[in-house]
């Protein structure tokens, strides 16, 4: 049986594959900084996320923080924007007519990332539409970009949808045995909005063990 309580948050996909330990301080931990980053990317979905408003525009359906989740992956999380799209493939949608497709749209602050994290929660949102709402595989689906203000298509193929399924597993064993790995330093630790909680360079200028052992003897 699905329980709320036992699912993970599909946004931490994104964690995960930028950072395991990022993933697991926020997660397993509870530890959460802003920084300049992750303000301006909340103002920018504060701007998505209005689940009162939903739009039509002739064939198109737009939806806003759509709440999703999966109980084969145990996920849960909300879409930014959901489009749904009219066509013979698609689904009924109660109160209109017509058979709709839906199709996420994921906005993010900055520019297109050279790594697949952003890609990986969006085909995640879109894995879990399909388990919802029993439709078609969804194809095709976008990021948003802020700084360039342009939509970048994201082609939800086969092995993107299995490295979703075996990050998940891997976010699943690592909460239930409440394990936090351990630092590897990246050029990206600067822009991290934990790098104070991390320290990422404290256990390459001494070990726990030394520090501990330091401590005792002042």
């Amino acid at each position: 049986m699905y329980e709320a309580e036992e699912s993970l948050l599909i946004s931490g996909i994104q964690h995960f594959a930028f950072c395991r330990r990022q993933w697991a301080l926020i997660h397993v931990e509870s530890q959460w900084e802003d920084n300049a980053y992750t303000v301006s990317g909340e103002l920018l979905h504060a701007n998505a996320h209005n689940p009162l408003f939903t739009e039509k525009r002739g064939g198109l359906i737009v939806t806003r923080d759509m709440p999703v989740f999966s109980r084969s992956m145990r996920v849960r999380g909300s879409c930014d924007i959901v489009e749904f799209q009219c066509d013979d493939r698609g689904i009924t949608l109660f109160g209109r007519g017509g058979l709709w497709l839906p199709c996420p749209i994921e906005y993010k602050r900055g520019r297109p990332k050279t790594h697949n994290a952003d890609s990986l929660q969006l085909c995640a949102q879109a894995m879990c539409l399909e388990e919802m709402l029993l439709c078609v595989p969804i194809e095709i689906a976008y990021i948003y970009h802020g700084e360039t203000k342009r939509r970048e298509a994201v082609l939800l193929n086969d092995d993107l949808r299995e490295t979703v399924r075996k990050m998940f597993a891997e976010m699943h064993d690592y909460y239930n045995r409440r394990y936090t790995p351990r630092v590897k330093p990246t050029k990206a630790c600067a822009s991290c909005s934990l790098n104070n909680n991390c320290l990422p360079k404290l256990p390459q200028e001494q070990s726990v063990a030394g520090y501990i052992k330091n401590a005792l003897v002042d």
